[in-house]
């Protein structure tokens, strides 16, 4: 018998799912939680379909995580499943944040803080760099997309160009290539 696609979620649980995720991870990353929870763990999307959204969300204007919280809930619940992800991601979050810089800046003259503080940078550094290595396990080896990719690597991460010239002229000229060769 094949699997059978697992049921939607109510809007409650996109807030509960969002809460939990945005209390319990920190510096970033984000997109591979929301990677292992949405489509490894529960199969509520597949990973293609979660990768467009992540396109989607990292082209909007916004923060990603953000936006992609909007698209996930949407996708899987509607304007309120939208609406439960975003409040689930931002809010909670945000009295923490607030609660966590108060008590930083009154320890933050400890060495044992600075160290907590790389040790979880290095965290978030690790779970991005999964992200992006599965997404680039999907992207297609042609030589045009792999040209774009070189070459705004080089131009940001080299040659130090501004990140938005940099994007925008690279996605600009890559769509209209695109567009053009089919």
């Amino acid at each position: 018998m094949p699997d059978q696609p697992a049921p939607r979620p109510s809007a409650t649980q996109l807030f509960l799912i969002f809460t939990r995720i945005g209390l319990t991870s920190f510096g970033g990353g984000l997109s591979g939680w929301f990677l292992r929870e949405f489509v490894q763990d529960r199969k509520w999307m597949t990973e293609e379909e979660f990768l467009n959204g992540l396109a989607v969300s990292q082209a909007l204007p916004g923060v990603n995580v953000s936006n992609m919280a909007i698209w996930i809930g949407y996708r899987l619940c509607g304007a309120s499943g939208a609406a439960a992800s975003f409040l689930g991601i931002i809010v909670p979050s945000a009295f923490v944040v607030v609660l966590i810089a108060t008590l930083l800046s009154a320890i933050s003259g400890f060495s044992l803080t600075h160290a907590a503080m790389n040790g979880a940078a290095a965290a978030a550094v690790g779970l991005s760099l999964t992200m992006g290595l599965t997404a680039a396990r999907r992207v297609p080896r042609r030589a045009f997309p792999l040209m774009v990719m070189a070459a705004v690597f080089i131009a940001i991460g080299v040659l130090q160009w501004p990140l938005v010239w940099t994007v925008l002229v690279a996605g600009v000229t890559s769509v209209a290539i695109s567009l053009w060769k089919s």
